[in-house]
């Protein structure tokens, strides 16, 4: 063990549950309480930091807190919480890059693998997306399909949407092809 745990918080966002998690004073977690591939996630987190889980509020939860209550009312577009990514060398490329596409837009899977460089990696880079453990921070829910569809979401596509559409990235007639 680390020494420290991942120290967890439970936020009940408008779209669904989430779970958050520190180390460190850094964010490591916050992702959909009720997600399919919850137990692969928490197993990496654990193992990477060689550590448990231990519920208890922490002042980077709490801020995280703030922030997503920003972002849920409109008045927060980018995040500034101190971050710690625990994936592959090749997943945190990809969630960096995530990272950098801007509020109210989107990009398509094929899009994301031109800019890492391998437009041969859609695959790839769609696993690594499923694989983010940071949701809506690292904004996994501005990926579509290369046709502009919504696929895929680890807090289904029905939060997807709403994500979407609080930024902007899609319209209300957009909304109902949906």
């Amino acid at each position: 063990m680390t020494g420290e745990s991942i120290y967890t918080s439970d936020y009940k966002s408008p779209f669904g549950d989430l779970i958050l998690g520190s180390i460190n004073n850094t964010l490591c977690l916050c992702d959909w309480k009720y997600r399919k591939q919850r137990d692969s996630i928490d197993k990496r987190l654990t193992m990477h930091f060689n550590t448990d889980f231990k519920e208890k509020k922490t002042e980077v939860n709490e801020i995280t807190i703030t922030q997503l209550e920003e972002y849920f009312s409109g008045t927060r577009e980018t995040f500034d919480i101190p971050l710690t990514l625990a994936g592959t060398s090749f997943q945190e490329s990809v969630w960096n890059k995530l990272i950098q596409i801007p509020y109210g837009q989107t990009q398509s899977y094929l899009e994301l693998s031109k800019n890492l460089g391998n437009e041969k990696a859609i695959r790839a880079v769609a696993t690594a997306n499923g694989a983010n453990a940071i949701s809506i921070i690292i904004p996994c829910h501005r990926i579509i399909g290369s046709k502009g569809d919504l696929v895929g979401y680890a807090g289904g596509l029905e939060a997807k949407k709403k994500l979407l559409a609080l930024e902007g990235a899609i319209n209300k007639d957009q909304l109902e092809l949906f």
